[in-house]
């Protein structure tokens, strides 16, 4: 289910509570919801959805202190983990590193060797005959690294953070229905003196930031929150979706409020409800097609597909038996497969031509033993991740999914841990670590999908080769993971500084931060730059800061420049022990790995 929450309930005084558009079904959820927890966890913050009282919004007499140290247990319970930390490559993982399916092969060998030199190959490249150079040669190993800087802060909780497919854009929506685009491509505003100043928009004074605002919008009242906005492949249009059936789409390019409705529910006849109101559900995720001429969404239960030029609703899929919290389309070229992620625990993949015959999918993707909050396609038609309760990140091969029929035999079986709810900030111990159907290709675990639909992304294929796997964490912390199964970077929300601080610069000696309890929902990486932009709630009384955090060298990290020469002095005691290279060779070697240092001759001439 997605975030989200309903008004809190209240045993003072008399007060009328609007039930407009609830179900029975609704309301005993929303009931069991609020009585599940006595005392301090019947108020406290949801990210289930319109059902459950939000985490973000508490009773006016209740203790800051004590809401302190509940959203610091987030943090604390990420110290607790049921299944050892990975510290070998595995060898799936490997296999796919060297496949060819995740960027060029030979720069993965060059790195395994450690013959990795950014600023000699920028140099060789001027004098050696060569086509042309992918940007991946010398990006693929450049993973940010600093714990990052605000560079916006808003009084509403994030829902969703991302850049555009060019980086050019960066854009955000919120709870309280704003909708931001940036500049991304523009210098910080507010710069004099040497000092970075945060401004107050004067379009929206909930916003801070030193980023320039290419538009604010002002979002369709709906129920809640939005729950997800994504823009479209020209970065012309942005569609955004609340709990309701109805998507928005507007314009990102002029001023003109025009919002344009798609609506996902059956036309309202007087046949298709007792009261002739239609029907009411939630849009928890909604996606545009690289053509940008189609929308997939989901909701309670349903996937849809709204064509846009026919101005028409094209698919309607009874998908799940719980919500779906996430969808996306498989590959970027078709748009014919659809995979859509679940409360229920699976993955489903339709193909939209043979879904005339019957609407059962073309396979299920089986592993998670608890509700999916996220799926996130390469783009490839052939993989995918998730993000999963069951604290575990999943990577998946389309092409090795389970049958209908292999799905229909454990449907109804469930293999999570009994009245689990992630809400809260502690996962027992599990009585299965996979699914005795597992078909994921690797397993990432370490972080903390616990308070919100945590997300996660594929690092970008043009620089990396698609070779990272990233995600946000309930315990403020952003997590980067190679495809072998290692955590390759853990980067600290806490320890994030002030919006007065150059996100360029060297990192602090000592970075304290500005805040303890931030959990991270979004991130995103940049297409063309080793720089990732966070999107992290600061407090369950809401509020959330993007920070910026970039790849820094040697050079700008506190005492990287010394544990290189400790590094490089331990590797020399540790290769006079194995048969001795000539010393002209071993001068070159030396000289090749100095920061910074290069020369013309090629690695492979000895």
């Amino acid at each position: 289910m997605q975030s989200g929450g309903g008004p809190q309930p209240e045993n003072r005084g008399h007060r009328t509570v609007s039930l407009s558009g609830i179900t029975l079904h609704d309301l005993s959820r929303l009931l069991g919801g609020v009585s599940a927890g006595a005392g301090l966890s019947a108020r406290l913050a949801t990210d289930d959805d319109y059902e459950h009282a939000d985490e973000d919004e508490d009773d006016d007499d209740y203790e800051e202190t004590g809401e302190d140290a509940y959203y610091d247990s987030f943090r604390q319970s990420a110290q607790k983990h049921w299944f050892p930390p990975v510290t070998e490559p595995q060898k799936a993982g490997t296999e796919l590193l060297v496949g060819g399916d995740f960027g060029r092969v030979a720069n993965k060998m060059r790195s395994r060797k450690n013959h990795v030199n950014v600023a000699k190959f920028i140099m060789t490249r001027t004098s050696q005959p060569r086509f042309s150079t992918p940007k991946e040669d010398y990006t693929d190993n450049l993973v940010p690294n600093s714990n990052g800087t605000a560079v916006a802060a808003y009084d509403a909780n994030i829902y969703t953070g991302q850049f555009s497919a060019d980086s050019s854009f960066y854009y955000t929506c919120s709870q309280d229905f704003r909708l931001h685009v940036f500049d991304t491509t523009a210098p910080p505003v507010n710069h004099r003196h040497g000092l970075r100043r945060a401004a107050v928009h004067p379009s929206d004074v909930n916003l801070q930031t030193n980023m320039k605002v290419m538009k604010t919008i002002q979002g369709h009242p709906g129920r809640w929150t939005i729950t997800d906005a994504n823009l479209s492949p020209d970065n012309e249009r942005m569609i955004y979706s609340s709990i309701t059936p109805t998507v928005y789409m507007t314009s990102t390019l002029d001023g003109s409020p025009t919002q344009t409705p798609i609506p996902f529910a059956d036309p309202v006849s007087r046949h298709s409800h007792v009261w002739g109101y239609g029907e009411s559900f939630g849009i928890w995720s909604c996606r545009f097609s690289a053509d940008g001429n189609e929308v997939v969404a989901g909701g309670s239960g349903k996937i849809f597909v709204y064509d846009l030029l026919a101005n028409r609703r094209t698919v309607k899929i009874s998908a799940h038996n719980d919500d779906v919290n996430s969808c996306c389309w498989a590959d970027t070229a078709s748009g014919n497969v659809l995979v859509s992620a679940s409360d229920d625990t699976f993955l489903k993949v339709w193909d939209r031509r043979s879904l005339g015959a019957s609407q059962k999918p073309s396979g299920v993707l089986i592993g998670h033993t608890e509700g999916i909050t996220y799926v996130s396609a390469k783009g490839d038609g052939r993989y995918v991740i998730s993000n999963g309760k069951d604290q575990a990140m999943r990577l998946w091969d389309l092409r090795k999914m389970r049958s209908s029929q292999e799905f229909e035999a454990v449907e109804t079986r469930n293999y999570g841990v009994h009245n689990f709810d992630y809400r809260y900030p502690h996962y027992p111990k599990p009585k299965y670590s996979a699914h005795p159907l597992d078909c994921s290709v690797m397993t990432y675990r370490g972080h903390s999908v616990l308070r919100t639909l945590i997300r996660c992304h594929f690092s970008p294929m043009e620089t990396t080769g698609a070779q990272y796997l990233y995600s946000g964490s309930a315990d403020g912390r952003i997590h980067i993971w190679s495809l072998d199964g290692r955590i390759v970077q853990v980067l600290d929300r806490s320890k994030t500084l002030a919006m007065s601080f150059d996100p360029s610069a060297p990192e602090n000696e000592e970075t304290k931060g500005i805040r303890s309890n931030v959990c991270v929902r979004d991130v995103s990486w940049h297409s063309q730059e080793p720089v990732l932009m966070s999107a992290g709630w600061e407090s369950g009384r809401g509020g959330s800061i993007v920070a910026r955090h970039e790849w820094k060298g040697l050079t700008k990290m506190p005492g990287a420049l010394e544990d290189w020469v400790e590094k490089e002095a331990q590797e020399a005691i540790e290769s006079s022990e194995r048969v001795r290279r000539s010393p002209r060779l071993q001068r070159r070697r030396q000289a090749q790995y100095i920061p910074g240092a290069f020369n013309n001759t090629d690695e492979d001439d000895e």
